[in-house]
C-alpha cells in the first residue's frame, strides 16, 4: 500500500479522505461496498464514541458508524479541507 494512504480509522475527526482501497474480504467487503465505500468516494470523519470505537463517518450524505476492526481495512487519501 502506498505510504500516502492511511487507514480510515486514523483519519482525524473533522478531516476528509478519498477511499483508495478496501482490503477486507467476504461478507465484510460486500457490506463495505454496499455502503458506498468504493474507489474515490469522499468520507468525512465526524465523531468518536465515548470509548473511541466505533467512529461515525459521513459517506455519500449518510452517517454510518464503523468499528476500528472494519475501518482498518479501508485505505484513504487525506484531503485538505
Amino acid at each position: 500500500m502506498n505510504d500516502k494512504y492511511i487507514n480510515l480509522n486514523k483519519l482525524p475527526i473533522g478531516a476528509m479522505g478519498r477511499v483508495k482501497e478496501v482490503t477486507s474480504s467476504g461478507n465484510t467487503r460486500r457490506r463495505m461496498l454496499d455502503l458506498g465505500l468504493i474507489n474515490n468516494t469522499i468520507v468525512k470523519s465526524l465523531r468518536k464514541s465515548p470509548l473511541g470505537d466505533p467512529i461515525a463517518y459521513e459517506i455519500r450524505g449518510a452517517v454510518i458508524a464503523l468499528r476500528s476492526e472494519e475501518s482498518t481495512h479501508i485505505y484513504v487519501e487525506k484531503i485538505d479541507n
